[in-house]
């Protein structure tokens, strides 16, 4: 399995069209949008988020296949996963991407940032990427800093601005890359923004093209902000009864009429967020509750599997990431 997983994330990695450029031009000079020569690092698999965390999926895939004298020849794919990753993680390209992020400061706000922090830390022990990274890294975080003060209130909806996976990430991300003082604004944002809420109120999701619950989210959010003993009670006020039979739509594979469009292929993507994020939650409640969430993670896999490995493009130029995210 996780060799089709890489050569699905190599292909859609070396496609690069269709692109889908989040490029705001400053005026008549400023219109070539050619992917290669805008994002040297990050073409490709549709947009610049999808490229960043289909990167961070060769990595994460790579993990078992480590270089040196005792391991096996790597297969072709592994190779090829090797090589796209040394020709995309540069210091030449990567301070291009750096210096796109520094003059545009909405730009992948905050979803893509996110993934570019979990990149960041998980090529932190390999010596070429990680240093081509830093000054990115060191943008990103920034522009985290300068941004969340501004902001008053967070974006709930299921799509890629939604604060809470942002977040999310960013605190997990940084955390690894030891920036305590990301991490702190992250988790004080965090319990400004969502340590008073509860009840959520689950009935109207999802809508029509999300991929993330925002409840769901916004709870593994918290775990991870929140000590276990304070987390517990604000889950019980938060999310009252799940596991128990309520919220027991978020436990079902949502309905998806048609996965070769774009919007409606997030819904194959929100079946894994939610599988992974039941997961995080199960550790978190009485055994019995936990194993109901347990079973409703794994029928969700099991729905969208089928789409991540030979689905349309509008699936496999992203669904790996979330695939080893449910796989946590």
């Amino acid at each position: 399995m996780d060799q089709r997983l890489l050569q699905i994330a190599v292909e859609v990695l070396r496609r690069p069209y269709p692109y889908s450029s989040g490029h705001v031009a400053t005026g008549p000079d400023d219109t070539d949008i050619t992917p290669q020569r805008l994002h040297p690092s990050f073409h490709g698999a549709l947009d610049w988020h999808s490229s960043v965390h289909m990167q961070w999926s060769l990595v994460q895939l790579l993990e078992p296949y480590a270089e040196g004298p005792a391991h096996p020849a790597p297969s072709p794919v592994v190779s090829a996963a090797r090589e796209l990753l040394d020709e995309r993680l540069t210091q030449e390209h990567l301070a291009t991407e750096a210096a796109y992020l520094r003059e545009r400061p909405a730009f992948e706000r905050p979803y893509g940032w996110a993934w570019a922090a979990l990149l960041g830390a998980a090529v932190r022990d390999h010596p070429s990427w990680s240093a081509a990274m830093g000054p990115l890294l060191d943008v990103i975080a920034e522009h985290v800093l300068a941004w969340l003060p501004r902001q008053a209130y967070p974006i709930r909806h299921g799509k890629h601005q939604n604060d809470a996976f942002g977040l999310l990430l960013l605190h997990r991300g940084y955390a690894s890359l030891g920036r305590d003082d990301v991490v702190a604004a992250v988790s004080d944002r965090a319990r400004d923004w969502f340590a008073g809420d509860g009840p959520a109120h689950t009935a109207d999701e999802p809508s029509g093209s999300d991929f993330l619950s925002p409840a769901l989210t916004e709870a593994v959010l918290m775990q991870r902000v929140l000590g276990e003993e304070e987390f517990g009670p604000w889950l019980e006020r938060f999310l009252p009864g799940l596991g128990e039979g309520a919220h027991a739509h978020l436990l079902e594979p949502p309905a998806v009429l048609d996965p070769s469009d774009g919007q409606g292929a997030h819904l194959l993507g929100l079946a894994l967020s939610r599988a992974w994020q039941l997961r995080a939650l199960a550790r978190s409640l009485p055994p019995a509750r936990g194993g109901i969430l347990r079973s409703s993670a794994d029928r969700q896999v099991a729905a969208v599997l089928p789409h991540v490995t030979d689905g349309d493009f509008m699936a496999t130029h992203w669904l790996v990431s979330f695939l080893l995210l449910a796989r946590e």
